[in-house]
C-alpha cells in the first residue's frame, strides 16, 4: 500500500524532470519520459547589482544608490522624519531607520512614484519595521509602486490588520506600471486581495527571499504576478514562501516574449490550486524549476497542484518544468498541462537554481523580513509540521519593542564602528565613497553587512 504522502503525477507524458517525495523527509527526482533537458546555465543580468547577491531580472536596479541618505526617525504617518516624507521626496534617496515599530498610515498610505529609492528595513533597529493601515475607506494598499522605476526594499513587513473599505484596493504589496524593481526578505499577511500583486506595465521585477502567507478569504491571494499587461515583462519569482492561500500560488498570465522563471520556492497548503497558468495575454511563457509543492489541511484531493486554465485564451502557454517536488495527496498537475509543456525554458534564466530539496530548507531558514516576527516564525512551523490553515479574519500584529539605534553621528546611514573598522570615515559624510577600495561603496557594502548580519544570525538560531 502507498503511503499518504506519496504522490500519484497525473499526465504521464510530461516534459519535466520531477521530484518523487515519499515522505517529508525522502526526496529523490526523476524524468517523466525523460524529454525534457536540464536547464542550461543562468545569465545574470549585466551591469552593476542592486546589491551583493541580487538575483533575477530586477538585479540591476540603481535603488537610491548615489543619493541623499535620509532617516526615518519616527513612527507617525507624515512629517519630517516619516517614511512618507522619505518616498514622497525626489530624486535618489535612501531610507534608513533610526526606529523600530509599526508604522501605520491613517492618511492614504504614500505612493512610491518617484524613482531611484532604495527603502533599507535592514538598519532598523530590534525587531524592524512593520507597514500597516488604519482601515476603513482610507484602508489601501500599504506598500504600492506606480509609474516609477529603479526601486530597491528590503526587510519590510506588511501586516493588513484592519479591514480597508475597498477590497480590490487592498493587498500589501502591489507594483503598477514600473520598472526594475527589488522586493526582497519582504514579509505579508491578511490582504484581501493579493497578498503581492504586479499590474500594468511592469518590467524587470524580481520577488525574492519573501513570505507571503494567511490572505483573507473569499480573496485569499498568494501572488498575482501579471494583470492586465500591454507588453512582454521580464519577472523572477525565487526562494519565496506561499503559504495559507486558497489560490495563485502564484498567478501566472503574461504576454508572449515574456521571461518569467518561478525557480526555488516553497508553495503551501493551496485549496483549490498552486500554480495557475492563464492565457488571456497569449500564453504565458514561464519556467518552473526547483520549486515545492506542499498538501496541508486545507489541501484536498482535487487542488491542482500546476494548473492549465484555459478560460479566454487567446493562445497557448509555453511551460518548462524541472526539478519540482510534489508533497502529499492532490492532482499535482492538470491533464491539461501536457499539450503546453516545452522542453527548454522559454528564455534564457537569471538564476542558479538549487536542487528543490536543498531549496526547501534554505527558504524555511531564510525567506521574509528579518529578523522574523510571531506571524512568520508560525507560518514556517506550520509548513514544517504540515499543519494550519487558512485563516478567516486578520490577526494582530505582535508588538514592537523601541530599541536603540546603532550610532551614526555623522548621519550617513552607517554605524560609527562600522566605519571605522572598514575604511570610512565616522566623522564625515562619506557613504557613496569606498574606503576600503574593494570596489562597493561604503554604504552599499554597510546595507549588504546588515541584511547578510540578519540573514547569519536566522540561520544559526
Amino acid at each position: 500500500m502507498k503511503s499518504r504522502l506519496q504522490h500519484r503525477i497525473v499526465a504521464r507524458s510530461v516534459l519535466a524532470s520531477i521530484c518523487l517525495v515519499a515522505a517529508p523527509a525522502l526526496w529523490s527526482c526523476s524524468s517523466a519520459q525523460g524529454e525534457a533537458v536540464p536547464p542550461p546555465p543562468p545569465r545574470p543580468v549585466a551591469g552593476e547589482q542592486a546589491f551583493p547577491g541580487a538575483v533575477g531580472y530586477g538585479a540591476g536596479s540603481k535603488g537610491g544608490r548615489g543619493g541623499r541618505v535620509i532617516a526615518v526617525d519616527t513612527l507617525a504617518d507624515s512629517g519630517p522624519g516619516s517614511l512618507r516624507a522619505c518616498v514622497e521626496q525626489r530624486g535618489p534617496r535612501i531610507c534608513v531607520f533610526r526606529v523600530s515599530g509599526v508604522i501605520r498610515f491613517t492618511d492614504k498610505p504614500p505612493v512610491v512614484s518617484h524613482p531611484y529609492l532604495t527603502i533599507a528595513g535592514q538598519t532598523a533597529p530590534g525587531k524592524g519595521i512593520t507597514l500597516a493601515h488604519a482601515g476603513g475607506e482610507l484602508g489601501r494598499t500599504p506598500l504600492l509602486l506606480k509609474g516609477t522605476h529603479d526601486v530597491v526594499i528590503r526587510h519590510i513587513r506588511v501586516r493588513n490588520d484592519r479591514i480597508g473599505g475597498n477590497r480590490a484596493a487592498e493587498d500589501s504589496f502591489t507594483i503598477e506600471s514600473s520598472d526594475n524593481v527589488i522586493l526582497d526578505h519582504v514579509s505579508a499577511s491578511w490582504a484581501r486581495d493579493e497578498l503581492v500583486n504586479g499590474y500594468g506595465d511592469n518590467d524587470r521585477i524580481t520577488i525574492s527571499n519573501s513570505i507571503f502567507a494567511q490572505g483573507i478569504p473569499r480573496h485569499d491571494k498568494c501572488a498575482l504576478l501579471a494583470s492586465d499587461p500591454q507588453g512582454p515583462q521580464r519577472l523572477s519569482f525565487v526562494n519565496n514562501v506561499c503559504a495559507h492561500n486558497g489560490d495563485r500560488n502564484p498567478d501566472l498570465n503574461f504576454p508572449p516574449g515574456s521571461c518569467v522563471e518561478i525557480v526555488n520556492n516553497i508553495f503551501y497548503n493551496a485549496q483549490s490550486e498552486f500554480a495557475e497558468i492563464w492565457e488571456s495575454f497569449g500564453g504565458a511563457p514561464v519556467a518552473l524549476i526547483g520549486n515545492s509543492f506542499i498538501a496541508g489541511p486545507n489541501t484536498i484531493s482535487s487542488t491542482v497542484g500546476i494548473a492549465r486554465n484555459q478560460l479566454g485564451s487567446t493562445g497557448p502557454a509555453k511551460v518548462y518544468l524541472w526539478d519540482n517536488a510534489f508533497i502529499g495527496e492532490f492532482t499535482h498537475m492538470s491533464p491539461l498541462l501536457a499539450n503546453a509543456l516545452v522542453p527548454a525554458p522559454p528564455c534564457p534564466g537569471t538564476v542558479a537554481a538549487a536542487p528543490a530539496k536543498a531549496a526547501y530548507e534554505t527558504v524555511l531558514r531564510s525567506a521574509g523580513a528579518l529578523p522574523r516576527d510571531e506571524i512568520d516564525r508560525k507560518t514556517i512551523k506550520d509548513i514544517r509540521g504540515r499543519v494550519g490553515r487558512i485563516v478567516r479574519a486578520p490577526g494582530e500584529i505582535p508588538p514592537i519593542a523601541a530599541e536603540t539605534p546603532y550610532p551614526d553621528a555623522d548621519g550617513d546611514g552607517m554605524n560609527d564602528a562600522w566605519e571605522a573598522s572598514h575604511g570610512a570615515d565616522p566623522r564625515r559624510f562619506d557613504p557613496w565613497e569606498d574606503g576600503d577600495r574593494n570596489g562597493l561603496t561604503n554604504l552599499d557594502q554597510f546595507l549588504d553587512y546588515r541584511s547578510r548580519e540578519l540573514v547569519t544570525a536566522r540561520m544559526q538560531s
